[in-house]
């Protein structure tokens, strides 16, 4: 199975980003244009955060408040499960099942060097295991030429 820097290779590194003191409409408009689930919390260049699609429905509407007033340290997971690029596909996958979440920041001695979601996984799985599959067909058809 890949390791999550091999993946990263591919995928890209940029990850999407805000700050502390940013409002949550503004993360929310940058999630809607960037056609993604979740933003790094970044102040000082360290992470801080995750903000997800989910805490801005949950947060703000569970609790009726404004998306323009509301700032993103207001609701913003601080705790962050993180990953690092020895991790294996696999291993995210367990932690992103077990613990319910969509999005893993990806660090290197506390560098954030990109992020990966459960789609990015999953698409991973499935190339490999086209790979195999391509493999093993190659192996069948030219062991039936003999």
């Amino acid at each position: 199975m890949s390791q999550i820097g091999k993946m990263l290779e591919t995928k890209g590194t940029h990850v999407w980003s805000i700050q502390p003191d940013d409002s949550v409409f503004s993360a929310i408009k940058i999630m809607d244009e960037k056609g993604i689930g979740a933003l790094a919390v970044v102040e000082e260049g360290k992470l801080v955060g995750i903000v997800s699609e989910r805490d801005c429905a949950r947060r703000l509407i569970l609790k009726k408040m404004s998306a323009e007033e509301t700032l993103i340290k207001d609701i913003m997971t601080r705790d962050v499960l993180y990953t690092h690029p020895a991790q294996t596909v696999n291993e995210c996958m367990a932690i992103m099942t077990q613990r319910r979440i969509r999005h893993l920041p990806v660090l290197d001695n506390n560098q954030l060097l990109g992020m990966i979601s459960l789609g990015d996984l999953a698409k991973e799985v499935i190339a490999e295991q086209q790979f195999k599959i391509d493999n093993l067909e190659h192996t069948i058809s030219w062991g039936e030429s003999y």
